[in-house]
């Protein structure tokens, strides 16, 4: 401790970042670093593996235009309004790269068993079946199908799943073997892209990324519901909040910093330079202890699923002000987030949110119903596979108990590729001012 101590005294105003301009434009490392981000391990895949295509199936193609599946011509107004020009922007080698990503089987593996994750879906869904029952659902993101199938199990008359990476094939076989294949249309295609002759009932879709918009595919949902959601339709998660707070971990110092200090007696700290940068320079996604979090919490933002906007995505800023509710040395920023699943009433209020944890309780008066359900990625519950983001300070800062923290965030989607998240904070402590820069891809 005595060292982290004197390295925050010893401390100047000094301006420590880590410019966003420094991409790594090599495709194969993309997909390498995303594996690495996904799974944890050194395992990759072969390039011939990642660049595999799909087999043509019979309904998996988001490129042609659908009849309603029962027959009927849709009405000639509706008709009118999906015959009009479009001109999508087309995929870049960024988002091909992100969809052979999603055509890892590790990447769906890891997202099923994570039960929290999932059996928030499935809640949510079911609790919410009497405005699923005989509907139109569109799964945007489809992934394995599983969303899906729960839609279709919760009565809904229609689902459109679509998944523009080659796992869409994989789920048109699951959605066959599970006898869903007259309520269920898979889609190969992005959102962008596919033609639906219908509005929608409701939008289901797994779109969180770490710091919950990593991978911009929020996006996706805004145009699928700007395409084809009836105005008041639900959208499920229906509102999304990113916090923040300050943390401490003087272990992770000392084990990816002080190590250098000596080895087997041999003075090593010529390292210790290069140990901050490699340790500390790009976002780590990691469990913070609920030990080792300094400060309440400070919400960055907070988004309604059915007004926001994608420009309103492109640039996030958010001033805070926190106090260290103990003295400890600053180590850095932890980011995690809540979604809430819930419907709107007829009058525009909504439903009263409970913890995903918590038992459900559904009323089946429609004039009162208390059906909202939270899934949360906060560190004092149980761990998720997205667990929570640190952004790191290449060094300690001692901050003082009741000491104010005061500062800016700004999350700015990366103009090298969308998906990727440019990050800044500006902070003072004491009479110096910090600045970290950090790009999460």
């Amino acid at each position: 401790m005595s060292q982290q101590q004197s390295s925050g005294d010893e401390r100047t105003n000094e301006r420590h970042s880590q410019t966003a301009s420094d991409y790594d434009s090599d495709d194969r490392n993309e997909r390498f670093r995303l594996r690495r981000r996904c799974d944890g391990s050194s395992r990759y895949a072969s390039m011939e593996e990642l660049l595999k295509e799909p087999r043509n199936l019979p309904l998996a193609t988001g490129f042609r235009r659908q009849r309603c599946r029962d027959g009927r011509r849709p009405g000639a107004w509706k008709e009118e309004k999906f015959r009009e020009p479009r001109n999508p922007p087309p995929a870049t080698r960024y988002d091909d790269a992100y969809f052979r990503y999603c055509s890892d089987i590790v990447v769906h593996e890891e997202m099923i068993k994570d039960t929290i994750r999932t059996e928030a879906y499935r809640n949510a869904i079911f609790t919410h079946r009497d405005l699923i029952f005989g509907k139109v659902v569109v799964d945007v993101g489809c992934g394995t199908g599983l969303l899906s199938i729960f839609c279709a199990q919760a009565g809904a008359r229609r689902v459109y799943a679509i998944e523009a990476s080659s796992v869409a094939a994989q789920a048109y076989e699951v959605v066959k073997a599970n006898n869903f294949e007259d309520i269920i249309e898979v889609f190969h295609g992005r959102v962008e892209d596919v033609e639906i002759l219908e509005e929608v009932d409701v939008i289901v879709s797994e779109w969180m990324g770490y710091m919950l918009f990593y991978e911009g595919m929020l996006e996706s949902v805004i145009v699928a519901r700007e395409r084809w959601l009836k105005p008041g339709g639900l959208i499920l998660p229906s509102h999304a909040t990113l916090y923040m707070v300050l943390v401490s971990n003087p272990v992770r110092y000392s084990e990816s910093v002080d190590f250098w200090h000596g080895v087997y007696g041999i003075d090593m700290s010529a390292m210790m330079p290069l140990a901050k940068q490699c340790a500390f320079r790009e976002p780590s996604v990691e469990l913070v202890g609920a030990g080792n979090v300094l400060t309440c919490d400070h919400v960055v933002k907070r988004i309604d699923c059915s007004t926001v906007t994608i420009q309103e995505l492109k640039s996030i800023t958010s001033e805070f002000r926190l106090t260290p509710l103990i003295r400890a040395p600053l180590n850095g920023f932890a980011f995690w987030f809540d979604v809430e699943f819930c419907a709107q009433m007829t009058d525009g209020s909504e439903f009263v949110a409970i913890d995903i944890n918590s038992q459900v309780s559904i009323n089946h008066n429609k004039n009162k119903r208390d059906r909202s359900l939270i899934l949360t990625t906060a560190p004092e519950h149980p761990p998720t596979h997205w667990q929570q983001t640190v952004i790191y300070m290449y060094d300690p800062i001692m901050v003082e108990h009741n000491e104010v923290i005061e500062g800016s965030l700004t999350l700015k989607q990366s103009k090298v590729n969308r998906r990727y998240m440019d990050i800044q904070i500006e902070f003072s402590s004491g009479d110096h001012r910090f600045v970290k820069e950090a790009v999460l891809r």
